[in-house]
């Protein structure tokens, strides 16, 4: 539509609730999750640096910079600038920004507020890279006669600007399996009221898109109602060594044990069925024993399917055809 928003947490009417979730409360991350709302093509966080550096460049001269990031995960990079002064955020929660608005395909940028300029710049350069990369995936046509076959190095003459040197910023790069719309909300947009430790079968069941039945669920903590969010945990089963304290009262401690020495891994969001007393309720049991149990059985499932969103996207899945050579210099 021609818009580019620009967010500042400030001109919100109260902020009250957007602290409750704990991936929000600074511009970073609330710019990162309207970026993903809105599906933008680029995020650019500005800031008192040209870029990410390996150290600090104020104390070590020799810090490199760092352009050009495919991993979040695996930064290695200074984050110890506080941020403005007249600011919530530092340059920490810019890379959890950048984390959550790559996961959703948006490409995000970290450069330097003092030159607005360079954000056409940076555009520029990034989709004049695009356009290039494109026209060089072009296969020759051996039936095209020679007058008519574009040299190999022809790209528009304003891609040929563009790709000059551009303005120092460093750049991360959107996640090829994007995190999106409903998904995205439910993993970043909904603050968890609770956690379910599930086990690995229930697991690979979610990842397998089926539901969440509560033979899978190991242990409930928290207190949450129906249709809230919850945490998913995964934890490791063992074998039995139940504590001197159950054996001695008969307890065989409402399921299969859990392995302690593994910590708990979480793997996603969930908008769960029942309140954390009916699932501690219910817990381990076959989904038929739902109503035996409580008097009524509003669902088989813990969590249905479509109501869970797992942080590790499958990665088996074909990759969608980039778009061709005529879009590749658009930008929504």
């Amino acid at each position: 539509m021609g818009v580019i928003p620009i967010v500042n947490e400030n001109d919100t009417l109260a902020v009250s609730e957007i602290r409750q979730i704990e991936k929000f409360g600074d511009n970073d991350t609330l710019s990162a999750i309207t970026a993903a709302m809105l599906q933008a093509d680029y995020l650019f966080l500005m800031t008192d640096v040209d870029c990410l550096y390996d150290k600090n460049p104020r104390t070590h001269p020799d810090a490199q910079a760092i352009e050009v990031v495919e991993d979040v995960s695996s930064l290695e990079a200074d984050v110890s600038s506080a941020g403005s002064s007249l600011g919530t955020g530092g340059m920490s929660t810019k890379i959890v920004a950048a984390r959550l608005a790559t996961s959703a395909g948006v490409t995000t940028v970290i450069t330097r507020s003092s030159n607005p300029g360079n954000i056409v710049n940076i555009v520029n350069y990034v989709q004049a890279q695009k356009a290039a990369d494109v026209h060089s995936e072009i296969p020759s046509n051996p039936a095209t006669p020679a007058e008519h076959t574009p040299p190999s190095s022809s790209i528009s003459s304003l891609h040929v600007d563009a790709l000059q040197t551009p303005p120092l910023h460093t750049r991360f790069l959107p996640d090829p399996f994007p995190i999106r719309d409903r998904s995205f909300w439910l993993l970043h947009g909904l603050a968890a009221h609770g956690t379910l430790y599930i086990d690995q079968g229930a697991h690979r069941a979610l990842a397998s898109k089926a539901g969440l039945l509560p033979a899978g669920i190991v242990d409930v903590e928290g207190h949450f109602a129906q249709q809230e969010a919850v945490r998913l945990l995964v934890v490791k089963r063992n074998a039995p060594t139940w504590s001197s304290a159950a054996q001695e009262n008969g307890v065989d401690g409402g399921g299969v044990p859990v392995d302690v020495a593994v910590a708990p891994m979480e793997v996603g969001r969930a908008l769960v069925n029942y309140s954390a007393a009916e699932i501690m309720r219910i817990k381990g049991l076959r989904s038929t024993e739902i109503g035996g149990v409580l008097g009524y059985a509003d669902s088989e499932y813990v969590a249905l399917r479509e109501n869970v969103s797992l942080t590790k996207r499958e990665k088996s899945r074909p990759v969608t055809p980039s778009a061709s050579s005529e879009n590749a210099g658009q930008v929504n």
